[in-house]
């Protein structure tokens, strides 16, 4: 991280010695800042920022203002003006949040450093979570250790809450738990800076929380998505192993697929019984298919045997050996158990091992809601469905360097029992 200022150290180093005021009559300390919806937003920004863009820091009006209308991690998405983010600013600095510096020789660019974080002594963990809970409103403790990664690295959801429990703790609680709502499989955290508009007032319209598949964490989600896949791979196959002969566009948009490959070897990640592997083979492909579960792999080869089928993980993986890169590669439907916030290195590592000119090809369900399945084809099973944003998922594309973004946006199929949009999208590697 760049030094600072000696000028600007010092007065940091100052205002972190100040004692913390305390009533007498209540024994509470009463120096914890109660912020506006703006000053958490900016306070938040640059106790991020200073962390995951060192490089960057102390920042500008104008890059305050960028990241407080950052369109990701960020919720609600908000449009601050230059007025408001300047305002905020001043109002910040009068209250011994944030301080002001003048970088380099002879310079006339006013930038900002908050002072929040030495001025209470947060440690490294607790600096994390709150920044996570000003910028993104309440939260639980799995979505938060999924969120604050690049902030610190906690080493599993029992450490976040035992910060938590820390932070709310003492004479002046910095968060707070909410009672867990109806359908939430955890409750949620707030911090107390100001004030937070709590999720049973916006019930309607909260965002769903996408991160909950990983509560108990990365491991368990994948051990549950593998046991789930393994108990139905013999029903699977059997009963949807043709389903593409009474899906018209989808085996368009496959054939189509091929002939993008440009005769260079295709991969269909997370291929479960190998249908569509088998469907690109027989239109020409040199196809291959990998799955996470050893017992899909199974039924693929026993339905398939002329078709390559690997046991493997899409987020490992690698260029074909025979090939500088794969001309497609399929994630058909296999980013459908994934959070959110592991979509953009999923994306990056589908990306990564394509040739140039090659293609990344999604299928995924769409909604505003995760879905827990526990009966599929007469199992019984623990799976959750998560059902993603078309708008961030062709963002989260995008920002993965892709280009020529092509997408497809339809309804559910009632006459074959599905209750969910589908999203397709082709997009090349440059």
């Amino acid at each position: 991280m760049k030094r600072l200022p000696a000028d600007l150290s010092r007065a940091i180093e100052g205002i972190a010695k100040l004692r913390c005021g305390r009533s007498a009559s209540l024994g509470v300390v009463t120096d914890a800042p109660v912020l506006d919806a703006a000053e958490q937003r900016v306070l938040g920004s640059l106790l991020e920022k200073e962390i995951t863009v060192p490089a960057s820091y102390p920042m500008s009006i104008n890059s305050v203002r960028a990241a407080c209308n950052q369109t990701s991690s960020r919720e609600p998405v908000v449009d601050y003006d230059e007025e408001l983010v300047h305002r905020t600013l001043r109002a910040l600095k009068d209250k011994e949040l944030v301080a002001m510096t003048w970088q380099g020789g002879g310079s006339r660019v006013v930038k900002y450093v908050q002072t929040f974080a030495q001025r209470r002594g947060l440690a490294p963990e607790e600096r994390a979570l709150l920044t996570a809970l000003l910028l993104r409103g309440p939260q639980a403790a799995g979505a938060l250790k999924s969120r604050t990664e690049r902030l610190h690295g906690f080493s599993d959801r029992a450490e976040v809450v035992a910060c938590l429990a820390r932070m709310a703790a003492g004479y002046t609680a910095m968060v707070r738990e909410l009672p867990r709502q109806a359908g939430q499989q955890d409750s949620r955290w707030i911090h107390l800076l100001g004030p937070v508009e709590p999720p049973e007032a916006t019930a309607g319209s909260m965002p769903v929380d996408r991160e909950s598949v990983l509560d108990a964490g990365p491991e368990a989600r994948d051990d549950k998505v593998r046991a789930a896949y393994a108990a139905v791979a013999v029903s699977y196959a059997e009963q949807l192993g043709d389903e593409l002969a009474g899906l018209p566009f989808e085996a368009w948009l496959l054939r189509r697929v091929v002939e993008l490959s440009d005769g260079a070897p295709v991969i269909e990640v997370g291929t479960g019984p190998g249908h569509v592997a088998a469907f690109l083979a027989e239109a020409g492909a040199d196809a291959t298919g990998l799955d996470l579960t050893p017992e899909m792999i199974d039924e693929a080869r026993r339905h398939h045997p002329g078709v390559n089928y690997q046991v493997g993980d899409l987020r490992q993986l690698m260029r074909p050996t025979t090939h500088d890169g794969w001309g497609a590669v399929l994630a058909w439907y296999s980013l459908i158990h994934l959070a959110a916030s592991e979509l953009p290195a999923a994306i990056a590592s589908l990306a990564r091992p394509l040739r140039t000119n090659g293609w990344l090809v999604l299928a995924l369900h769409t909604g505003a809601d995760i879905r827990t399945v526990t009966d599929w084809f007469g199992h019984e099973i623990d799976l959750d469905l998560v059902l993603h944003d078309p708008v961030e998922i062709l963002a989260t594309v995008e920002r993965a360097g892709l280009l020529d973004v092509e997408w497809y946006h339809r309804g559910p199929f009632t006459s074959r029992g599905e209750t969910t949009q589908r999203l397709y999208v082709l997009a090349r590697k440059p």
